[in-house]
């Protein structure tokens, strides 16, 4: 589907002896997860396989087609899905009309949805006040999303440990996130549904007596995952952002609603990285501080308690950002035109490529620093000013 990249250099073998684990981490945010699908094919054509994918509703489907099956499987069924998230044809021709084609578009994509994604739920006509049960309540109906993930998952191999997958979801009743991880249950296609289940669009999904709801609700960006794993390991993150922190100053009713559901689904990705940033250097000095310890003290409990705190792990962050778009509105995560869908996979091939020739994981860093973020926009790489 993608173009090769316009460079020269040849990707760089990746020494999982030295970067650890592969992990990539997967946003939320509808049709724009296409670029993700870009990301993957890069890593997959240098013979990047992931060890651990970590998903939010579009990012947990993504996450979900590359764990549920073999590597040489991986990128022929994400195209499959990504073919059928496709505009139907009618839609097609009349979103190609000139000035208000793509409003047409997506007016039609709100009144009958995506063929192997959602459909009109039709009881929604009865009201806001009728009362159509908790796993009822919404616009559209899922269950052709739950056939679509059994036709192209193989769950299976997906809980067979070969690749970890985590999924995050919102606990409607308690505000809680919870990871769904197949290193501690069994993952079915519930588990996918539950982190895509964003209200009131879809309905939330039961699961073991709970109800759940799109984990973007409460964070867009699940690579705190990483970080509160027990045990962490040294690894390499690939972090793919699907909404723009920043942005020029909206001067139309239009532009505002957009900038706003960029601002909400960004979801504070930037602050949340550096937070754990901070955290993973503390532990970092506490290991190095535990050291110097006389012989002899740390065997006291109190002390050894607090010890336990440090650690030694190293995680290299590489963020990458989709790209807006031309002609890009409030609407984009619900572009699923044949032309939206190309062009934003091509941005996260091309992305990706650009990073892996590039390699930034090699370059020297501050031994004490315990997180190295790689900056990855508008089509390259940016120095990280703090390991500059």
């Amino acid at each position: 589907m993608a173009k090769k990249p316009t460079t020269s250099s040849a990707p760089a073998a990746i020494d999982k002896a030295t970067c650890g684990q592969i992990v990539l981490v997967l946003q939320g945010g509808g049709a724009l997860g296409a670029y993700q699908a870009g990301v993957f094919q890069s890593l997959h054509e240098a013979g990047v396989e992931p060890d651990w994918v970590i998903g939010t509703s579009i990012g947990a489907i993504n996450a979900a087609l590359i764990a549920g099956n073999s590597p040489e499987k991986r990128l022929p069924r994400l195209r499959e899905f990504w073919s059928r998230m496709r505009h139907n044809p009618w839609t097609q021709m009349l979103g190609a009309t000139p000035v208000f084609g793509a409003h047409v578009a997506h007016g039609m994509t709100m009144m009958g949805g995506i063929r192997g994604f959602f459909e009109p739920n039709p009881f929604a006509w009865m009201g806001p006040q009728a009362t159509l049960g908790a796993e009822s309540a919404a616009y559209y109906r899922t269950g052709v999303l739950e056939k679509t993930l059994n036709e192209l998952v193989d769950f299976d191999l997906l809980n067979s440990g070969t690749t970890r997958l985590s999924v995050g979801a919102a606990n409607v009743q308690t505000g809680e996130m919870h990871y769904f991880d197949s290193r501690e249950m069994r993952l079915d296609a519930r588990h996918i549904m539950a982190s895509g289940a964003l209200p009131p669009a879809f309905p939330a999904i039961r699961i073991d007596g709970e109800l759940y709801w799109d984990g973007g609700i409460l964070s867009n960006t699940p690579v705190e995952a990483v970080f509160d794993d027990n045990p962490r390991r040294d690894s390499l993150v690939f972090a793919v952002h699907l909404w723009s922190p920043n942005g020029p100053e909206p001067d139309s009713l239009a532009k505002v609603a957009a900038r706003q559901k960029d601002l909400q689904y960004a979801s504070r990705a930037k602050s949340h990285i550096m937070r754990q940033r901070q955290i993973h250097k503390l532990r970092h000095i506490i290991a190095e501080l535990a050291k110097q310890l006389p012989e002899g003290v740390g065997s006291n409990s109190q002390i050894s308690e607090m010890a336990g705190y440090g650690c030694l792990t190293r995680m290299h962050v590489v963020r990458l950002l989709a790209p807006n778009l031309a002609g890009e509105d409030q609407l984009k995560d619900i572009d699923f035109s044949p032309e939206g869908i190309r062009a934003r996979w091509d941005a996260g091939y091309l992305d990706t490529s650009r990073v892996l020739a590039r390699a930034p994981w090699n370059d020297p860093h501050d031994p004490l620093e315990g997180f190295i973020l790689h900056e990855a926009q508008a089509g390259e790489l940016m120095p990280d000013e703090d390991n500059a």
